[in-house]
């Protein structure tokens, strides 16, 4: 979800966000909750290592995934990506239907969790998920979600904080051992993949918005050969 699953912020495309939501709705009023606790979670300001990472890409499909109040959705779209921005939260969406109407962008919102989205497989030139909160489950579904949505020649970036994986429950509630790592999804590429970056680095990050502490990312980026 943009920034931070851990701080306590933890089947189509839709014209209006906060509609036909697909998804348990324990999960999508948690996240509600956070983003109404907060006028403005986020910084408002796209990802370091998205910007840096897609910068020798050509503009095609993008899935953002866990869009947050959309700054990275509207940033690509400015960008001129064909977006399809997926979040749990409506009131999330909301925001950042706003914000995509103030940069004159047009975006497309899914309202789902990444497993109920139902989305076409192998249909995104870029899959990008920053920090996202995906649930981990036996079947290591949300991992395989994330695989099956790039297109042949298509890439993967995943970027989350590093270090966080292996931390211990807390009294928050949070524990490293119910979410999705980079680690599990690279685990999970077959010979048709391409690793091109795998590796911890200091995190570019924007001032503001919630996880503005965290230091260092690990970043996974691979590309789909066919």
């Amino acid at each position: 979800m943009t920034d931070d699953i851990a701080s306590g912020t933890p089947a189509s495309d839709i014209s209006s966000p906060g509609d036909g939501y697909l998804g348990d709705p324990v999960v999508r009023a948690e996240w509600d909750s956070r983003y109404a606790d907060r006028h403005q979670l986020w910084s408002g300001r796209p990802n370091g290592a998205l910007v840096a990472e897609i910068a020798d890409l050509a503009p095609g499909r993008v899935l953002d995934v866990g869009c947050g109040e959309g700054a990275d959705a509207v940033w690509l779209a400015r960008g001129g990506w064909d977006v399809t921005a997926l979040e749990v939260s409506g009131v999330a969406l909301e925001r950042a239907a706003g914000h995509a109407r103030d940069a004159g962008v047009d975006v497309g919102w899914v309202h789902a969790t990444l497993t109920d989205a139902g989305l076409p497989p192998a249909s995104f030139d870029l899959v990008s998920a920053q920090y996202p909160a995906l649930l981990r489950t036996s079947d290591a579904a949300a991992e395989r979600a994330l695989i099956a949505a790039v297109a042949p020649g298509g890439v993967l970036l995943l970027v989350h904080h590093a270090g966080m994986d292996t931390q211990q429950a807390d009294d928050s509630g949070f524990d490293p051992a119910d979410y999705v790592w980079p680690s599990m999804v690279a685990a999970l590429l077959g010979d048709d993949w391409v690793v091109e970056v795998d590796e911890q680095r200091p995190r570019v990050a924007p001032e503001g918005g919630a996880g503005a502490h965290h230091t260092d990312d690990v970043v996974l980026r691979a590309r789909r050969l066919r």
